[in-house]
């Protein structure tokens, strides 16, 4: 990845006010065209929003795209379609027990929504609020309940079973801290009481020592910074067994999307964990021991993105998809979407650039040098996004950002007439994660509070 050191939030400016515009109108489309009673949207098949029975992940990317669209335009439309349809469809999320999603289902719309409550960004109603957080804190406990015991801790488990630990679930831990930050308790048989944020701590630790590698002779194939998507524990002794891979080529390569979960995962439970008090995790763990952890794997897997990248920062779907092999230099030149080997990802590019930019402003405020790189880093990845080549700007196309890809050795993604390879395709999280991208730098040039899935327990 070549870094532009030049750009800042202010140049992007001009970009960012069509992207909101073209944004809020693939969002009226999907409202007027797409029918939920089928399920939710996942990703375009020739322009348009389909359905793909996995599991309902996406749907609170759909709402919580709206709340995003208020947040960065104040335009009360699409405020009352993120809340109205948070309120009529999202309940069932919240009790769902059998996916390790609610990270994702329900901070983009309850949580969206309570945040947005708690900046005074829509009015004050305690009742109202007080419905978003118990949402939240139902959620949380939910989640926590997936759980597997291993040797030295635990995790939540991915919905292939309780040998199973995903890299993407690090997002999820946001839900359960944020549960036992808004005094929820969750219980079990005879009424243990079991702690949230201790299961989340050792989620954390699980994915921070398997899921990511760190060029220390784990295996053959420990490259520092690359991660497994999934990782396979016996269940009957709590032993780790071997990184498999659901959607990237092997567990011995990395599937950019996974590195991107772990990316913006890592950089936003450091900032949780930073804003915490002193005594949050009292006979749980020490924080700056947890805090050590957390930035290994948050710098291990910035760098791995950074050298392992095209050079406008965005990434193919995995780093050992077979066909790079034959696309030369492929690293040192810029992304090539419709070549006829191996699609790209942006859907991995907007939920790194993200990470990137968070785990800067916590470097730049240890005065540790390296921010720049970080930061600088996610911005020309965000300016490659607003793009000709990334940004849909075809009114007939339901997508916002294009060349996203969902399940590529399931051969899922579409493939236009006359390609090779899946591309100009959109997908429901890139979208979404672009959205929050977006709105994360445009906060910033407004000089607005800090944007955070948690601002809302300080307010």
């Amino acid at each position: 990845m070549k870094i532009d050191l030049s750009i800042t939030p202010k140049t992007l400016e001009a970009p960012l006010d069509k992207f909101w515009q073209l944004s809020g109108k693939k969002i009226l489309a999907i409202e007027k065209n797409f029918n939920t009673q089928k399920g939710a949207p996942v990703f375009t098949i020739n322009g348009r929003y389909t359905t793909r029975g996995w599991t309902e992940w996406t749907q609170g990317f759909q709402f919580g795209s709206s709340l995003l669209q208020f947040d960065a335009t104040g335009e009360e439309k699409f405020l009352e379609i993120g809340r109205r349809n948070t309120v009529e469809k999202m309940a069932p999320h919240l009790t769902h027990k059998g996916v390790h999603d609610h990270g994702f289902n329900n901070l983009s719309t309850y949580g969206n929504l309570w945040r947005l409550m708690a900046e005074g960004k829509i009015p004050q109603n305690a009742w109202e609020k007080s419905f978003y957080e118990l949402a939240l804190k139902v959620s949380g406990a939910v989640q926590a309940m997936r759980w597997t015991p291993i040797r030295d801790g635990g995790y939540i488990y991915s919905f292939n079973g309780p040998q199973s630990l995903f890299v993407d679930t690090i997002r999820s831990c946001r839900i359960v801290m944020l549960s036992h930050a808004l005094g929820h308790i969750l219980q079990g048989e005879n009424d243990e009481k079991i702690n949230m944020m201790e299961r989340a701590v050792k989620h954390l630790l699980a994915t921070a020592n398997y899921s990511v590698f760190y060029g220390e002779g784990r295996d053959a194939y420990d490259v520092s910074g690359r991660t497994a998507h999934e990782c396979i524990f016996n269940v009957n002794d709590g032993n780790y067994r071997c990184p498999n891979a659901q959607q990237g080529f092997s567990g011995f390569t990395t599937w950019t999307r996974g590195l991107a979960w772990a990316m913006c995962g890592f950089a936003e439970e450091l900032e949780f964990i930073q804003s915490l008090p002193n005594d949050a995790l009292s006979g749980i763990i020490d924080r700056d021991e947890l805090l050590k952890v957390l930035m290994k794997g948050a710098i291990a897997t910035a760098d791995f993105y950074i050298e392992n990248t095209a050079t406008d920062g965005i990434p193919y779907w995995d780093t050992g998809a077979p066909g790079l092999a034959f696309m030369g230099d492929y690293l040192k030149r810029t992304s090539e979407p419709f070549n006829d080997y191996e699609p790209v990802d942006s859907s991995a590019a907007c939920i790194t650039a993200q990470g990137l930019l968070r785990l800067g402003k916590i470097l730049r405020e240890k005065n540790d040098k390296r921010s720049d790189t970080y930061t600088q880093a996610g911005l020309t990845v965000a300016k490659t996004l607003l793009s000709e080549a990334y940004l849909s700007h075809d009114d007939n196309h339901e997508g916002l950002i294009l060349h996203s890809v969902y399940h590529r050795p399931n051969g899922w993604d579409n493939v236009p007439e006359g390609r090779k390879i899946p591309c100009g395709e959109s997908s429901m999280w890139g979208d979404y994660h672009a959205r929050e991208l977006m709105l994360y730098i445009t906060r910033l040039i407004r000089k607005e509070p800090y944007y955070t899935f948690y601002s809302g327990l300080y307010k």
